[in-house]
């Protein structure tokens, strides 16, 4: 494996992504990080369908993704399969050093690509929540503005850079998006962090 770039997915995983994307009409932009261990950002998040096509675009890019979801989810008949495809269980009733936890698994981890919806929903919400920044301010990997442009049937990779200030970096991240529109717009999701109004 190449250290400069995430885990590969296998080359039959490949073929089928950009099958899925040719067969509904999409295309995919921009490349590949040159890193290891990265945080993809997943917005605009309006539907069901987004982690359909996600998957379809990190494959058709070559990467094997990680994502996180709602441990009951995990626990239906539908379990092994969600982990199958990169899945890691998060019991949200409890608290926890989730953010600390990850930050270690992927420091000792064989390279990943960690795709998180900010918005944590599909309804739209007044803020994001900030897991993906601190995971990878915690573990010093750069974000990846990944996105799904439902106008342009675009699936892509685009901004990518380190974790330094999270004022300029949020606006960087609000610029990106300002553009893309998702599946459903009334449901997209204000883009500011709670702690950027404390």
């Amino acid at each position: 494996m190449n250290s400069t770039e995430p885990r590969r997915c296998n080359p039959v995983a490949k073929l089928l992504g950009g099958l899925v994307l040719s067969v509904f009409g999409w295309q995919k932009t921009g490349q590949v990080p040159n890193a290891r261990n990265v945080v993809i950002i997943a917005a605009p998040h309006t539907t069901n369908w987004d982690f359909i096509f996600l998957l379809a675009a990190a494959y058709s890019f070559g990467i094997s993704v990680n994502w996180l979801g709602k441990d009951s989810l995990f626990l239906s008949p539908l379990g092994p399969i969600l982990r199958f495809l990169g899945g890691v269980p998060v019991d949200r009733s409890k608290r926890n050093n989730l953010v600390q936890s990850l930050s270690a698994q992927i420091e000792h981890g064989s390279g990943i690509a960690l795709v998180i919806p900010p918005s944590g929903t599909r309804q739209k919400t007044e803020h994001w929540k900030s897991g993906f920044y601190r995971i990878a301010e915690a573990a010093q990997i750069p974000l990846v503005c990944g996105y799904l442009d439902y106008r342009k049937k675009e699936a892509g990779l685009g901004l990518t850079f380190m974790p330094s200030d999270l004022s300029r970096d949020m606006d960087k991240i609000r610029a990106f998006y300002e553009p893309i529109v998702g599946k459903y717009p009334e449901n997209q999701s204000r883009i500011r962090l709670r702690e950027e109004d404390q």
